[in-house]
C-alpha cells in the first residue's frame, strides 16, 4: 500500500496529521494483513472456485481491522473486528 503522499502525489506536512487512536487513547501500531473471500467458479466463469484477496491494516494489540480498509458491501460481516 503507497502512502497517501505518493498516491495523491502531494506533499503533506505530517505536523498536521493526526494518529489514529484506540478507545483508551493510546496510539495504534497497524500491521498489514489481507482478508481472503471466495469467489464462486459460476461469478468468474472459471473451472474452480477462485480466492480474492483484500489487503488491510489491522491493530496488532487487538486484532481489529481498521474498517475504512474494507468495501462497505463486507463490512457487516466484519462488524465486531472492525475498530
Amino acid at each position: 500500500m503507497k502512502p497517501v503522499k505518493d498516491q495523491l502525489n502531494v506533499n503533506v506536512d505530517l505536523t498536521q496529521t493526526t494518529s489514529l487512536n484506540a478507545p483508551d487513547g493510546t496510539p495504534i501500531v497497524f500491521a498489514q494483513g489481507t482478508v481472503l473471500r471466495k469467489v464462486s467458479k459460476f461469478l468468474t466463469g472459471a473451472a474452480q472456485d477462485q480466492v480474492m484477496p483484500i489487503p488491510v491494516l489491522y491493530d496488532v494489540k487487538t486484532g481489529k481491522i481498521l474498517g475504512d480498509m474494507l468495501p462497505n458491501e463486507i463490512k457487516d460481516e466484519y462488524k465486531d473486528i472492525i475498530l
